[in-house]
């Protein structure tokens, strides 16, 4: 199983939703020592920011430049980015085991048999 570690950021406690970038945890706590010299880009998995409007339980979604502005005073996805790592919280979890990719185009396979099941209620 992979191991999956995400830098969480809520802007105000008063509010459900919480910001969350993937980063590698390695490079992520030297930088965190002071080691200037690693590129942002080693340090997160990418730029893309996800939002969960139910904290870390709800679905992430990428948010709007108008909410990234709102929250952190830019849209520009590198300050965001830096701003999250300096300010956020580290968390780590388990990843989904076995391959993560799907090909949609072989319909529904890899999806678990339902029929004749009946409702659980």
């Amino acid at each position: 199983m992979t191991k999956l570690t995400k830098v969480l950021y809520k802007p105000d406690h008063t509010q459900p939703h919480e910001y969350s970038i993937i980063i590698n945890p390695e490079e992520y706590k030297k930088w965190m020592e002071g080691d200037t010299t690693i590129p942002l880009a080693d340090v997160v998995d990418s730029f893309q920011v996800f939002v969960s409007e139910h904290g870390t339980q709800g679905i992430l979604r990428q948010p709007s430049k108008q909410q990234l502005d709102t929250d952190f005073g830019t849209h520009k996805d590198t300050e965001i980015v830096e701003f999250m790592l300096k300010n956020g919280k580290e968390q780590a979890g388990e990843a989904i085991s076995g391959s993560t990719s799907l090909n949609v185009s072989r319909g529904s396979s890899g999806v678990p048999e339902r029929r004749n099941r009946g409702l659980n209620i």
